[in-house]
């Protein structure tokens, strides 16, 4: 029996157990939907899981602005041996929670019976979509999430990888690298504070071995490590009041706005006044950033993509500029950095769709997936590359957020491991 026969035979077996197993679940409107006016014009269903709601709704900034771009692409469907396939894109909102994310996946798997599912926006959305594609045997591309915490979370054995389920971001040796390449020659002391949640991120983040501990200390930095915090916890008084006895004057972490904003805030209160404060996640969108105020001025992140990023679409021929500026000048607000890695989840699903050898035969869209080689928006994506089967990864580098005019913008100020894409400043020391 052929491969897409057994799938189709189970995906119905699990679509009714779900059903019987389960209260109706209210499905979220699509955002985007293919004509499908013409009869003899095969569909593929691609499904999108993002959290658009929530703590961590400025992942999702984007969504709209580039679904609207990919289905404008999209709407004279992808040739594929000789025939056009209209393609329809189902996009849910995980409301940045796992089990919503989880459940979603599912919804999209099992009732709308999408092809391939892509999602995006940490581990707390694309573990829960990837393990519901590879339970249910659904070709799954993610981004926006170091891997690491993508593959050890999900128990991957480096020596077998996934079946269904694929990645492509940076690991935290690279945003390690790019940290240390930051704060290198700046003279501060060699003392680290380090914010780690109680959640997927963090506990990655933190790990003894593949974490920031050990790599800082073979660089000769001391990391101050608390322990893990609870996400949305009020009080920070126990680790600020760490950090001073151990004389930081660095502190670094993998933090959520919410709670970087509450940490800020109580470290002036206490008189706690590190030279450089480099946290990931919390510290990505502009609109964070200003909502600090002048303490915004001089915080400083990871970089994983730019307008000045020297890399193009494979899908549409635009630059890193033109995509970045073309947000802005459609929304009016600033670019963000996941912009790029959310357009460039599209280059992955036009390619593989245009090359697959048989696209009613899941085996030969994943085969698809894993010779993937293409030079995207966000730099080149070929997962023959590793580091871990299933994993690709993409370059990285280090920004500050400097005051420009009237305005604030990212500057990249450590390029070493990707020298590739220029700076933009030099690091500041925080006042």
């Amino acid at each position: 029996m052929k491969s897409t026969k057994r799938t189709t035979i189970n995906r119905q077996m699990n679509r009714r157990l779900f059903l019987a197993g389960s209260s109706a679940l209210l499905a979220a409107p699509a955002i985007l939907r293919s004509s499908r006016a013409y009869a003899q014009t095969p569909t593929l269903k691609v499904g999108h899981v993002s959290p658009r709601t929530g703590p961590l709704a400025g992942f999702a900034e984007a969504d709209d602005y580039v679904l609207e771009a990919i289905s404008q692409r999209f709407s004279a469907g992808i040739e594929n041996n000789g025939r056009t396939w209209a393609i329809e894109v189902i996009s849910k909102d995980s409301q940045s929670n796992p089990n919503r994310a989880a459940e979603v996946a599912s919804q999209l798997i099992l009732e709308d019976e999408v092809d391939i599912i892509v999602a995006a926006s940490t581990p707390d959305t694309v573990n829960p979509v990837s393990d519901q594609a590879e339970i249910n045997d659904v070709p799954c591309i993610t981004t926006d999430c170091p891997w690491q915490p993508y593959f050890f979370g999900r128990g991957g054995n480096p020596a077998e990888g996934f079946r269904n389920t694929f990645h492509f971001f940076w690991g935290l040796e690279d945003v390690i690298a790019a940290f240390l390449d930051m704060w290198g020659g700046t003279g501060v002391a060699p003392v680290v504070g380090g914010l780690f949640p109680n959640d997927a991120d963090g506990n990655a983040w933190g790990d003894p071995v593949n974490g920031l501990p050990t790599p800082l200390a073979e660089a000769g930095y001391n990391l101050i490590d608390p322990g893990r915090y609870q996400p949305m916890s009020d009080d920070f008084s126990n680790y600020i009041n760490a950090f001073k006895e151990a004389g930081c004057e660095i502190v670094t972490g993998n933090m959520i706005a919410p709670d970087f904003g509450t940490f800020w805030s109580q470290a002036a209160q206490q008189g706690f006044a590190p030279k450089i404060v480099t946290i990931g996640k919390a510290l990505l969108f502009p609109s964070v950033i200003e909502g600090l105020g002048e303490r915004g001025n001089g915080l400083s992140s990871e970089v994983w993509w730019s307008p000045n990023h020297p890399f193009a679409s494979s899908l549409t021929g635009a630059s890193a500029a033109d995509l970045a500026h073309g947000f802005t000048a459609a929304t009016g607000r600033p670019w963000t950095q996941p912009i790029g890695f959310k357009h460039a989840l599209f280059e992955v699903v036009a390619d593989v769709v245009a090359r697959s050898q048989d696209l009613e035969d899941p085996d030969a869209t994943l085969e698809a997936i894993r010779t993937t080689a293409i030079d995207s928006i966000v730099g080149p994506i070929n997962w023959a590359q590793g580091p871990v089967p299933n994993v690709t990864k993409t370059p990285l580098v280090a920004g500050q957020w400097q005051r420009e005019g009237e305005g604030i913008e990212l500057k990249i100020v450590a390029n070493s491991s990707a020298p590739e894409i220029p700076t933009t400043g030099e690091l500041m020391l925080l006042d």
